[in-house]
């Protein structure tokens, strides 16, 4: 049994916070589901817009998309979804085999609607129903516009990922939300057996504070805060309203570890991942800590509310202000998740395809109109003009010369004219790359 899979013996579920056309393609997926017990998958602007901007596999469904009139944010979730309609149908079989525990993955709704809670819920309903898939959880940001859009998207009966959580009471307030979605779903007769997550992000607490505190205290805050959210994760378990619900059928919402790549170099890769082992959690990481998780040892829990308690009176006394840290991480997360969405949209804006024809001699120009960047005072972009450039070889390989050959021979066979006291034009360009 491979070290991930003891994760799983565990009572924890390991997803994988990475999608790409590449990771869909060339099989990795179906390994890292096979082999390595991965049993859920998570996404984020980022790591579209890595996905996208950082190779040319998505180019030829762009220019289709594009030929079919989509553009921006349209053109960009019918890339996303054919992704993650992909991606679920691979976890499909791990959620049916789980009833609907696991198996699961993520698509969140445009960052730019992060404060805008009606606007936010609609177009939760909108991606769940394009995406058509029972595995997917549509991500909401957990800020405190987000809050009544998953209260509303739960009653709608679509599951949802609570996303850019940071602190135990931002999952507590997030859990809150999740409850009443369920409790007006029971009230309108309906069934309340719907999947949520809550996405707590990690390493970007260690991240904040690594230039503020002794070497001792790094790497640790971001644990430390998690032991907090784990003991109000147990205390949520506990509550007399979740198990009200829970006797109607309802699903406890769970505790998901998310943004546990270390950002430290010289910490281990495996960092977030051992120290957070637990039942009844998620752990969803990037692609190279899933890897390096592969080779690590034993699997054993290690939360210890009391001794984390502790250690962050250290960082209290080192002046960090946690409650108002949480804060912080969050609005900016929702302005990093805005800054990759929008990085996204000018890539697709700025991918075109040209069809150059037959002929086209060097030194042509094709100018292509609103591809190329925006003015310094204007909104719009302006026009992109190619200069094509026909670069001729200065020396033939064997395979060329061979070529050129059967090329004048046939060119003879053919009866092609030219003076018997002449080279013919594929002697001549053969002799001048001599």
């Amino acid at each position: 049994m491979t070290a991930t899979k003891n994760f799983t013996a565990l009572g924890q579920s390991l997803w994988l916070d990475d999608i790409s056309k590449g990771l869909l393609d060339d099989g990795r997926l179906e390994r890292y589901i096979g082999e390595l017990g991965i049993t859920g998958l998570t996404s984020n602007p980022a790591i579209f817009q890595g996905a996208i901007g950082g190779s040319d596999a998505y180019d030829s469904a762009i220019a289709d998309l594009a030929g079919q009139g989509l553009s921006g944010e349209d053109l960009l979730f019918a890339l996303m979804i054919d992704d993650l309609q992909r991606a679920a149908d691979a976890f499909a079989h791990i959620h049916d085999a789980s009833s609907g525990v696991d198996g699961h993955v993520s698509l969140e709704v445009s960052p730019l609607l992060a404060r805008d809670a009606a606007a936010t819920a609609a177009q939760a309903v909108e991606v769940a129903e394009r995406v058509g898939r029972a595995n997917l959880l549509v991500k909401i940001p957990g800020t405190a516009e987000g809050l009544p859009a998953i209260t509303q998207t739960i009653r709608a009966g679509i599951a949802v990922n609570v996303t850019l959580l940071f602190d135990a009471p931002q999952f507590s307030a997030a859990n809150d939300a999740v409850r009443q979605g369920l409790e007006q779903r029971l009230a309108d007769g309906n069934p309340i057996d719907i999947a949520s997550v809550a996405s707590v992000f990690v390493s970007r607490w260690d991240k904040a504070v690594a230039d503020k505190v002794e070497d001792d205290l790094l790497n640790r805050l971001g644990v430390n805060v998690m032991n907090l959210a784990w003991a109000e994760y147990q205390r949520q378990l506990e509550d007399p309203a979740w198990r009200r619900l829970m006797n109607h059928g309802a699903r406890p919402q769970r505790l998901l570890w998310a943004s546990t790549g270390t950002k430290d170099p010289n910490a281990p890769e495996t960092l977030y991942v051992d120290e957070l082992a637990a039942p009844l959690t998620v752990n969803t990481m990037p692609e190279k800590t899933l890897l390096a998780t592969v080779e690590s040892g034993s699997v054993a829990p290690r939360l210890d509310v009391d001794a984390a308690k502790a250690e962050l009176a250290r960082f209290a006394e080192a002046g960090v202000d946690i409650a108002a840290l949480g804060g912080e991480l969050q609005d900016d997360g929702v302005v990093l998740f805005e800054a990759a969405w929008n990085d996204v949209l000018e890539t697709l804006a700025g991918k075109a395809s040209i069809d150059i024809p037959d002929g086209t001699q060097h030194g042509k120009i094709f100018r292509l109109k609103g591809k190329g960047i925006k003015g310094v005072r204007g909104s719009y972009p302006g026009d992109l003009y190619c200069h094509i450039v026909v670069e001729t070889p200065v020396k033939l390989t064997e395979h060329q010369r061979k070529l050129l050959k059967e090329l004048d021979e046939s060119l003879k066979k053919g009866g092609a004219k030219h003076s018997p006291n002449e080279e013919s034009w594929a002697d001549k360009l053969r002799n001048f790359f001599k």
